[in-house]
């Protein structure tokens, strides 16, 4: 076992002092992720700053109408929220999709946009992976890659982002709480995780020695109709396949709002902007959702193994449209 430090961060600003008093030091949340790279030896920090006891457990109603989330709040404990499943219910439905109920209680919010891929080339340090050794290839691109992405992807890297709570969070048009050393500053979570180009190491826009403090959830879809499906090998943990979020209101018989991602198809939840912009103004119909589809997915580059995720991202996105619009709209 490699020896790292440990410390306890009282406040967030404590955090972030005790993060650069530890070169290689990593936030410790609800440690399911981290934890079980280090156990691989994937992640090997040289300090621990455990931030799972700061005061960022609740979830909060704000006089705008918006909802924050705090970085520490439980999975379970989220979708539970009388609030999140009332207001954002495709929230509530992607988190309970996602791993194990005894893996919900641990994990936190921050930590969950935080997860690495579970690639197994990624995983195992005797396979080449540019994400966990950078040039030294793509284990997964000439190997087993009917799980990896078809948007996106980049000749460096061709992994998925495991998360199935970014998704649901990317199509609600929520932003993410950051606090480093310039401060606070906010980052929409559809910018947030990157697309792997030349750098797949870096899986998001956080700077080093940031830490997640809190997701904003905007007024402006809270109460609209919302559906998170999600297309796996079996019924209980596993990893998307394919999924989709959506969040769609309908007024005057024409799409007035909309917000649509996919999951388990890129390095990141892929936000679908061109089969929004098809859909706004449009009579919400079958026909417009199958082109609205096709459009976005036009731009898939699927490998060898993996083209079966394109139909399969169409006809889920088709089927949540279908569901979220009222029958008289129709």
């Amino acid at each position: 076992m490699k020896p790292y430090a440990y410390a306890r961060a009282g406040s967030v600003e404590e955090a972030a002092e005790l993060y650069a008093a530890h070169p290689g030091a990593r936030y410790l949340g609800g440690g399911t992720n981290l934890v079980d790279l280090m156990k691989l030896g994937v992640e090997e920090p040289a300090a621990l700053v455990d931030v799972s006891r700061l005061p960022l457990d609740t979830v909060d109603e704000l006089p705008d109408g918006s909802v924050r989330i705090g970085a520490t709040v439980r999975n379970s404990d989220l979708a539970a929220h009388p609030t999140v499943r009332d207001r954002y219910p495709a929230l509530s439905q992607a988190v309970l999709a996602g791993a194990s109920g005894q893996l919900r209680n641990a994990a936190t919010t921050g930590g969950n946009l935080l997860q690495r891929t579970r690639c197994p080339y990624f995983q195992d340090t005797g396979e080449p992976c540019n994400k966990r050794a950078p040039g030294s290839g793509c284990g997964a691109r000439d190997g087993v890659h009917r799980d990896h992405a078809v948007l996106g992807h980049s000749p460096q890297c061709i992994a998925t982002h495991p998360s199935d709570m970014a998704v649901a969070l990317v199509a609600l048009d929520a932003d993410v709480e950051l606090y480093g050393a310039d401060g606070p500053r906010i980052v929409p979570v559809a910018e947030f995780h990157r697309l792997p180009g030349d750098h797949p190491e870096q899986d998001t826009v956080i700077r080093p020695g940031e830490l997640i403090t809190g997701v904003l959830l905007p007024a402006a879809g809270a109460g609209l109709p919302s559906l998170y499906r999600k297309a796996r090998d079996r019924a209980s943990y596993a990893f998307a396949l394919a999924s989709v979020a959506a969040v769609i209101g309908v007024e005057g018989g024409v799409v007035r709002h909309v917000g649509i991602a996919f999951g388990g198809l890129a390095h990141r939840p892929w936000r679908a902007r061109q089969a929004e912009q098809a859909l706004l103004g449009a009579a919400p119909t079958t026909a417009a959702f199958e082109r609205a589809a096709d459009l976005e997915l036009a731009a898939a580059e699927p490998l060898r193994d993996n083209a079966y995720k394109v139909g399969l991202a169409r006809n889920l996105a088709v089927d949540v449209l279908e569901r979220l619009v009222p029958p008289t709209a129709t």
